[in-house]
């Protein structure tokens, strides 16, 4: 899963992201409106954790905007104030939960695993062609055939199966799957690898494999 901290304090956003990586959740970070914007343009985040004073446009201000684009990310509001009036505001625009500062993290997860839980039991079938990924189970199944793959595997998966018919960059995929450990340097073959690996697991002998390859982009799955 893969979550977006929006925060102009760089000490809550490295340990959001040190703590939320304990937890196996992928995770990037904006220091301000813009920044955040540009990320959910780029990207597919799972959930986001905005807060709502940041410099420029606030939290309410994106989270207006993120609705306007017509992004369904669930949103959990940060804020230190103690105003109802904002936090009325914020759920009135579509955000999924508010918590104010300070906060502590075991009440943060319990918040996450509670929306994402509810993401889940709307969508929980991915598909495409005769694979499926259930994002609740977390089983892969081919042809109804439960197929054993690594969590590296999984990820880049569920992924390309959340984005069926629009093009991933490699640099995205990799981003979501190793987040800030991966090094575009050493690493690049990393995503080929996996890739071949996982391409092996779930395509027919002989057929064409579900995961396209852009030359000079990235990978998609066609919408079937």
């Amino acid at each position: 899963m893969n979550i977006l901290v929006v925060d102009d304090d760089a000490d809550l956003r490295e340990m959001l992201r040190h703590n939320l990586g304990k937890q196996h959740y992928k995770v990037g970070s904006a220091e301000n409106g813009e920044e955040a914007l540009d990320k959910l343009a780029d990207d597919t985040y799972d959930l986001v954790l905005l807060d709502i004073m940041l410099p420029g446009d606030n939290g309410l201000d994106i989270l207006r905007q993120v609705r306007g684009m017509g992004l369904k990310t669930p949103v959990i509001m940060l804020t230190a104030r103690g105003d109802v009036d904002d936090r009325v505001m914020g759920l009135d625009l579509g955000a999924d939960d508010y918590l104010a500062k300070p906060f502590s993290m075991s009440e943060l997860l319990a918040r996450i695993r509670a929306i994402l839980r509810r993401g889940s039991e709307r969508v929980p079938l991915l598909e495409a062609g005769d694979i499926s990924l259930d994002t609740v189970s977390r089983a892969v199944r081919k042809s109804g055939e439960i197929l054993e793959l690594t969590s590296k595997e999984f990820s880049i998966l569920e992924f390309l199966l959340y984005n069926k018919g629009r093009a991933v960059s490699r640099f995205n995929l990799a981003e979501h799957v190793w987040g800030d450990d991966f090094d575009p340097f050493t690493m690049s073959n990393f995503i080929d690898v996996h890739i071949k690996n996982l391409r092996q697991k779930i395509q027919n002998s002989g057929a064409p494999s579900i995961i396209r390859t852009l030359r000079m982009i990235g990978y998609i799955i066609d919408s079937q």
